[in-house]
């Protein structure tokens, strides 16, 4: 039976510093903008398929999401068709009578996509739009004492960033790694002297003492392959970061 394509995602290629393989690559997809919750009840309205306005949509689905935080923090796992979502608990325990320790263990919730969005990858297209121009990249972050990638950290504790060109190098005030606080716009620096690891394909930092939220991860260096840059030279990290 013949697929019919009805949507489309565009992605670049960017070397793959997590493989030691030459000339191998991945894609990531480039991101049109992030849609808040009042921005998709508008399309579905806007789109016609919906038989009630915006505003009454977003009212529906935000007392679902609240009610469904509400039964996750008591320990329930969520089925929506399309998407999971389940507590977790993260860290080692070393014996058979220890108690959860939030400065050892971590409590997340974890979201897997679901089957109803499974179906819907056959209709897509994915347009390769060619290399991305090289420059600074941030990779992928984890938490080194949780292991947690891409998603929680932890104040005071160690991160490892891995990418391209973030080697941080230069005398400009502004060359350091900074968390972005989301709401507020706020960059928090890491001190110079909690760098632990500082190579052009590795960070590994101390993590600020931040407060519950979310943020960017963002590294501004002058680190050139082979030459000090005259300017800064700016990686942001495309996926947000939380404090619990």
């Amino acid at each position: 039976m013949e697929i019919t394509v009805k949507h489309s995602v565009k992605a670049y290629l960017h070397d793959n510093v997590l493989s030691d393989t030459p000339n191998d690559y991945i894609a990531r997809v480039s991101s049109e903008s992030s849609l808040s919750v009042a921005d998709v009840c508008k399309s579905a309205a806007m789109r016609g398929h919906a038989d009630m306005p915006a505003q009454t949509i977003q009212h529906g689905v935000e007392l679902f999401l609240r009610e469904m935080s509400y039964l996750l923090c008591d320990g329930f796992s969520i089925n929506t068709g399309y998407f999971t979502a389940a507590p977790q608990v993260k860290g080692v325990f070393n014996s058979p009578v220890e108690t959860f320790d939030a400065n050892k263990h971590a409590l997340l919730f974890q979201f897997t996509q679901g089957d109803l969005l499974r179906q819907l990858l056959p209709h897509v297209k994915v347009d390769i739009l060619g290399v991305a121009e090289s420059g600074a990249e941030i990779v992928q972050v984890t938490d080194v004492r949780t292991g947690s990638v891409n998603d929680v950290i932890t104040p005071l504790r160690n991160i490892k960033i891995k990418g391209s060109k973030i080697k941080l190098e230069g005398t400009h005030a502004e060359v350091g790694v900074y968390f972005v606080h989301e709401p507020s716009g706020q960059a928090i620096p890491v001190d110079p002297s909690d760098v632990v690891i500082n190579k052009p394909s590795e960070l590994i930092v101390v993590v600020p003492p931040l407060t519950a939220g979310t943020y960017r991860l963002m590294v501004k260096t002058q680190y050139g392959k082979n030459v000090t840059l005259k300017g800064l030279r700016m990686a942001t990290f495309g996926m947000v970061l939380s404090v619990i």
